[in-house]
C-alpha cells in the first residue's frame, strides 16, 4: 500500500530501527528508513496473503488458527501504520509549518486522490479480494487535519472514535437497509456514478472498510508516531498497553457474550446460524445483516466494525508493532533473519497490487483448483524474493517512485 504505507521521508533518517535526533543545528540527518516499521508492514503483508489464497481456518489445529488471526487484523495493522506514515509525511518529531508544511499537505492529499483511483481500478479486476486502498485514501483526508496534535490528544481522539463510532455506523446501516435510501444516495453521488460502486456511502457506512470505524485506527497510528520512539522504555510500554487493549477487546467481548441474557442466541439469529460462540475473536460465525440483533455490537469478530472488535484489533497491531521495533533493536537494522520481510514491507503498494493481480491471474486459470498451501508459500516467497532482489539496486519500489513522482507537482504550492 506503498509510500501510504512505507513513504522514504526526506525529514528523518532511521539508525536501528529508530528515529534520530536532529543535530544541534536542528536539522535531521541524510534520508533513511524505520526498519522496526517496514518489519511491521512485512508482517501485515503475509498476513494478507494468508486472509486471501491460505487454507481456510476450518482446516482446524494450529494452522486453522494462524488463518483465522491473519483475517481482519492485518489490515488493521495497515491502517495503524498508515497513520504513522502521515505524521512521518507532515513532519517528525515536528510538524512541518509555512510553505513546507502546505506542500507536505499537498503531497497527501494527491497520495490520497491516487490511492482512490488505483484502488477502484483494482476493484475492476473483480476478484474475492475487498480492496482497501480507496478506504486508506479517504482516512488520510480526514486524519490530515489532526496531524499537528499531541500523542496524548490523538490517542483521546481514537478511544473516544473507537467508543461512538461502531454504534453510529450501527444505526446507520440499519436505516440504510433495503437499499431504497442507498440507491437514492447513489444517483447523487458522482463517484458512485463513476465507479459503479456505493460511492461516498460505501466509503464512510456500507464498505468493508468503513471510514466511522476505521478512522481510529488510523489516528492510533498518529499518536504512536508522536512518541519518543528513540527511548528504550516506548516500545515495551506500546507492547503492555496493546496486549492490555486486547484483553479488553476480545475478553470484553467474550465476556458479554456469556453474560449478557440472550446475546448468544441474538448473534446467531443475526448471522443465520452462525456459530456464535466464537464471535469473540474469529469471524466464522460470518456477517449480520444491516438490521441484525442489536447483541451483534458484543462481538469482537475482525470485520464485526464494532467497539470490541476496534479495541482488540488496535491491540494487536500495537503489540506487533513494538515487537518488531523491539526485534529490530535487538538485532541491529541489518540482521539477515528478518531482512526479507523489512524489504517487502519497504515496497509494500507494489507488493500488494502485484499479490491483487496474481490472485486475477490464477483465477484465470482455474485457482481454485489449486492447493491453498502451496500458493500462500509461493505468494510469501516471490515476495521476498523480488523484494529483496529489487530494494539491493533500488531506494523505493516501482509504484512507491510512481506514487512519489507523481506528488512533485507539491513543491509549486506557495
Amino acid at each position: 500500500m506503498g509510500h501510504v504505507f512505507a513513504p522514504t521521508v526526506p525529514s528523518a533518517t532511521i539508525a536501528g530501527g529508530t528515529l534520530c535526533r536532529p543535530s544541534s543545528r536542528g536539522r535531521m540527518p541524510s534520508p533513511g528508513r524505520m526498519a522496526g516499521l517496514d518489519l511491521a508492514r512485512g508482517l501485515a503483508i503475509m498476513g494478507m496473503f494468508a486472509a486471501h489464497v491460505g487454507p481456510d481456518p476450518s482446516v482446524g489445529g494450529p494452522l486453522g488458527w494462524a488463518m483465522e488471526v491473519a483475517r481482519g487484523r492485518s489490515s488493521a495493522l495497515f491502517a495503524l501504520l498508515a497513520g504513522f506514515t502521515l505524521v512521518l509525511l507532515m513532519g517528525r518529531p515536528e510538524p512541518h509549518t509555512g510553505r513546507r508544511g502546505r506542500q507536505a499537505a499537498g503531497r497527501v492529499l494527491i497520495r490520497a486522490a491516487i490511492l482512490l483511483a488505483l484502488g477502484y481500478a483494482l476493484v475492476l479486476l473483480d476478484t474475492d479480494v475487498d480492496v482497501i486502498l480507496p478506504f486508506y485514501g479517504l482516512l488520510f483526508v480526514l486524519a490530515l487535519p489532526l496531524h499537528r496534535m499531541s500523542a496524548r490528544t490523538l490517542a483521546l481522539i481514537a478511544l473516544s472514535s473507537a467508543l461512538v463510532m461502531p454504534q453510529v455506523l450501527y444505526l446507520l446501516r440499519s436505516s440504510l437497509d433495503g437499499g431504497g435510501l442507498a440507491g437514492a444516495l447513489a444517483t447523487l453521488d458522482p463517484l458512485a456514478r463513476i465507479t459503479g460502486s456505493d460511492g461516498f456511502l460505501g466509503l464512510f457506512v456500507t464498505g468493508e472498510y468503513p471510514a466511522l470505524t476505521w478512522f481510529s485506527f488510523i489516528v492510533a497510528g498518529m499518536a504512536v508516531a508522536r512518541l519518543d520512539l528513540s527511548r528504550r522504555g516506548t516500545a515495551p510500554k506500546l507492547a503492555i498497553t496493546g496486549a492490555a487493549l486486547a484483553v479488553i477487546g476480545y475478553g470484553g467481548s467474550w465476556l458479554a457474550l456469556h453474560t449478557v441474557p440472550g446475546a448468544l442466541a441474538g448473534v446467531s439469529a443475526a448471522t443465520g446460524g452462525g456459530p456464535a460462540a466464537s464471535a469473540w475473536w474469529s469471524d466464522a460465525a460470518g456477517e449480520a445483516s444491516a438490521t441484525g440483533h442489536p447483541a451483534w455490537l458484543l462481538v469482537a469478530s475482525p470485520h464485526s466494525q464494532t467497539t470490541w472488535s476496534v479495541l482488540g484489533n488496535t491491540g494487536v497491531a500495537l503489540a506487533v508493532l513494538a515487537g518488531c521495533l523491539i526485534a529490530v533493536r535487538l538485532a541491529g537494522p541489518r540482521a539477515r533473519l528478518p531482512a526479507p520481510l523489512v524489504a517487502v514491507g519497504s515496497i509494500s503498494l507494489t507488493a500488494y497490487v502485484a499479490h491483487i493481480l496474481a490472485i486475477r491471474l490464477l483465477d484465470a486459470v482455474g485457482g481454485d483448483e489449486w492447493p491453498a498451501m502451496p500458493v500462500l508459500l509461493g505468494f510469501a516467497v516471490a515476495a521476498m524474493a523480488a523484494a529483496v532482489l529489487w530494494t539491493r539496486f533500488h531506494r523505493r519500489g516501482p509504484l512507491e517512485r510512481l506514487l512519489h513522482s507523481a506528488t512533485e507537482p507539491a513543491r509549486l504550492i506557495r
